[in-house]
């Protein structure tokens, strides 16, 4: 039987060495070429071909419509972003900044799981004992979990094999290696490998495994790209600096909604869902204020009310200053671009900075309307009547666009206390919403003309 052998691959243009080089003698690329085992075929066979055939050719007929049954791991946050909870033989990616609390995180979840099915919670990065400590000031049972410190991703699976978990944790995936590579643990080859065995263990066994990711200063998590596309879900720990609440977002996930968001907020006996996250971004001012206003966007199947922030004032620089944060930096230099073309007001001699509270970032077009209606506030000192909201898209020609699901964020501001809502005319109700008055407009100097005054100008 033919051995294995350890070769060297170029990541940008896929060249395989026989030895490493510091630049690909085929792409001129430096510091792309990456060690990583090649499996030698069986004399006299074709390569990939080593015997008698493992799997057989079906018709997707045959294998039936029986629906999985997902693992609902009783956080209602969670189960919400992983879809309405965890697949078996699923692999789901966690990434987050050092300290936000991923381990925190699988602590609880192992807790909270460990008493209905077998679990192994592996770490590389601690000890035993400092796994026992956190755990008593998470106030979890100890005796429920099943720990093992280990890295050798052969020793990991061997156990694995003996415990028969349902649930595998794996803190972290960058100090993993595998024996069969000589490059150090984290690197971009024993990542890919040891990740790649953790995966096929997972979907032969039907065992939910989570991997732990660093993330670079960048924000994106370390190691080849192609982590990301191994696993069936990528998740990211977000938070706001000091802000002692958490958000999980899904990246990816092959089993629900991509962009589904958590909330959570860490306090000393470990994280905490938040059930209503529209309360916490609200800043409740006791009368209303120049330059703020509240709109709702969808994160995933939810709508949030957030509080859009603006702040004009001239500028005493040759180049005025442009900020945004939590908004896109292009959407704001298109809408000063619309406002000053379509609303005849022009904001080239002052400086811009746009804000959403919570440190929430948004990426959809709703914010459109709330982020130009902001900065006509916050330039004329005009604040708007309490319980306004707002939401919709902005064209180059000035028009308001409809956005998607406007009836659901309708009755999401209504549940709040919201009296009145100016959004583009074709996301208007065709039934009342409870005592919400809604105000349709079509144009920017129609949404400018009735934001100020939509008790006066309702249709």
């Amino acid at each position: 039987m033919a051995k294995n052998r350890n070769a060297y691959r170029c990541d940008s243009c896929g060249a395989v060495l026989s030895k490493w080089a510091g630049q690909c003698p085929e792409c001129r690329e430096w510091n792309t070429v990456n060690e990583f085992v090649a499996e030698a075929s069986a004399p006299g066979r074709f390569a990939g071909f080593a015997g008698q055939l493992g799997n057989e050719v079906k018709d997707l007929s045959s294998v039936g419509d029986a629906e999985v049954t997902r693992l609902e791991v009783g956080v209602g946050e969670l189960d919400r972003v992983l879809g309405g909870g965890i697949v078996p033989g699923s692999v789901i990616l966690l990434g987050g900044d050092p300290g936000i609390g991923k381990s925190t995180l699988l602590m609880q979840l192992t807790a909270a799981l460990a008493g209905r099915v077998p679990s192994l919670y592996v770490t590389g990065e601690e000890s035993l004992q400092q796994l026992g400590m956190r755990a008593r000031r998470l106030g979890v049972a100890l005796d429920s979990i099943r720990c093992l410190p280990e890295t050798a991703v052969e020793q990991i699976l061997g156990h694995a094999e003996q415990e028969k978990p349902q649930l595998m944790v794996i803190d972290s995936i960058q100090t993993v290696y595998t024996e069969n590579l000589a490059s150090a643990p984290g690197s971009v080859a024993q990542i890919r490998e040891s990740a790649a065995a953790l995966v096929r263990w997972a979907k032969r066994n039907q065992c939910c495994v989570i991997l732990v990711g660093h993330v670079t200063k960048e924000g994106a998590l370390a190691g080849p790209r192609v982590l990301e596309h191994m696993v069936d879900s990528v998740l990211y720990f977000e938070s706001d600096g000091g802000s002692r609440y958490r958000v999980v977002r899904a990246i990816k996930n092959r089993f629900g909604a991509v962009n589904e968001l958590g909330m959570f907020a860490m306090t000393g006996t470990g994280l905490k869902e938040v059930k209503n996250p529209s309360a916490i971004f609200l800043s409740g001012h006791e009368k209303p204020v120049p330059g703020s206003v509240v709109t709702v966007v969808r994160e995933g199947t939810r709508p949030i009310l957030l509080e859009v922030q603006a702040l004009v004032d001239p500028s005493h620089l040759n180049n005025p200053r442009r900020v945004a944060l939590g908004l896109e930096y292009n959407r704001l230099a298109m809408m000063l671009a619309v406002l000053h073309r379509h609303g005849g007001i022009a904001l080239a001699e002052h400086d811009v900075f746009i804000n959403v509270v919570g440190g929430i970032r948004v990426s959809e077009t709703s914010a459109d309307l709330p982020m130009l209606l902001a900065l006509v506030s916050s330039l004329q000192d005009r604040p708007f009547p309490d319980g306004l909201v707002c939401f919709g898209e902005v064209g180059l020609s000035g028009e308001v666009r409809p956005v998607p699901d406007g009836e659901q964020r309708l009755k999401e501001a209504a549940g709040h206390g919201f009296k009145t809502a100016v959004v583009p005319s074709a996301n208007r109700p065709r039934k009342p919403i409870g005592d919400l008055a809604v105000v349709g407009v079509d144009h920017v100097r129609d949404a400018l003309d009735r934001a100020f005054s939509p008790a006066r100008r309702r249709p």
